[in-house]
């Protein structure tokens, strides 16, 4: 042992007390000895063992008695049980009730030689537990300081943003041109969304993976507020299950809602025309989710009747693509269909 072990003996019989004591200190323990079951625990609440050795018989307060009353102590201590040789029976019962080890008593040396290897396996688990204890908590430690960390990369990351939307609108307030104007609005609102991220990402309780239902209808809110007119009102509706995705993905969901559902709001409906938008997001088997944007407006119309610069369409199928999926559209019936499979 490379520091010495303070062994507490508990047994009614003052010779075999003896002979432990000094067997033990042979081999190189600190006892000390207990006549009976309630002086031993009294001494085990008192003071710390590193380990406790408790005979089965004993007046008033016997072996599994005392046991039990030792493993209800705070910082209970391993327990080696102390049995006759044919008492296997009693051997398990003390096993079953928290016992780190047990000894048979036999005659002459060889049974302090059982004795000290059942402490040496019972410390060797200790020094394990501890460890492991240890260890856990470290990673306890470590991991609530990167959460820390991330959320406030996140808080850094949306306050940024944040200051880059303002820069974009400030440039917006200051020009002429109404193309570029909306153009820059355009811009904006993409930031936005990709801010929405960060926001709910240091505000929760998961700083790597975004709560998509609460952050989708975020964004719907403020899209419905933009587009919305009491001339042209605009309903934007979710439905969307409880679920996460990494940063990463949601990110890219955002941008892809953004661009289809400002299409929608743009186009698939007249300047004095209320309509509706509808996004859903749900479970598609084993692994995929299932996003749908769709509207009840003019339809797709063709190449030679296209509005807009066409970039929303390149950012969305540049975010698909980051989604390894692919933007799929349905054209039959009133309205437009868009849907896009993720794995996740």
């Amino acid at each position: 042992m490379s520091q010495t072990a303070r062994v507490l003996y508990i047994d009614d019989d003052e010779g075999l007390r003896s002979l432990v004591r000094k067997s033990l200190e042979r081999r190189g323990y600190s006892v000390a000895l207990a006549a009976s079951g309630a002086e031993g625990v009294a001494m085990a609440t008192e003071e710390p063992f590193d380990i406790v050795a408790v005979d089965h018989y004993m007046p008033d307060l016997d072996g599994l008695e005392t046991l039990g009353q030792l493993r209800g102590l705070p910082v209970p201590p391993p327990v080696v049980y102390v049995t006759g040789s044919d008492e296997s029976r009693v051997a398990v019962a003390a096993l079953k009730a928290g016992a780190a080890d047990y000894v048979v008593k036999t005659p002459g040396e060889a049974f302090f030689d059982l004795m000290d290897s059942a402490f040496q396996q019972a410390l060797t688990q200790v020094r394990l537990e501890r460890a492991r204890l240890e260890a856990e908590e470290a990673l306890r430690v470590t991991n609530a300081r990167l959460e820390t960390m991330l959320r406030e990369v996140n808080h850094r990351v949306a306050n940024s943003l944040q200051l880059v939307s303002a820069f974009v609108q400030m440039q917006g307030s200051a020009l002429s041109d109404t193309a570029a104007r909306t153009a820059l609005q355009d811009t904006q609102r993409r930031i936005e969304a990709i801010m929405q991220v960060h926001r709910r990402l240091y505000t929760s309780d998961h700083v790597e993976a975004v709560e998509m239902s609460g952050y989708l209808h975020a964004l719907l809110h403020e899209l419905e507020d933009t587009w919305s007119t009491p001339e042209s009102p605009r309903r934007l509706v979710l439905t969307s299950e409880a679920l996460r995705l990494h940063t990463d993905k949601a990110v890219s969901v955002g941008v892809i809602v953004n661009e289809l559902v400002t299409n929608a709001c743009k186009y698939a409906y007249g300047a004095d025309q209320g309509g509706e938008v509808r996004v859903s997001l749900a479970r598609d088997g084993p692994g995929h989710l299932l996003l749908r944007v769709e509207d009840d407006g003019i339809g797709m119309q063709p190449v030679s009747d296209k509005r807009g610069t066409g970039l929303g369409g390149k950012i969305v199928g540049a975010m698909a693509a980051s989604l390894k999926a692919v933007v799929k559209y349905d054209p039959q019936g009133p309205g437009v269909r868009a849907s896009l499979r993720i794995g996740v």
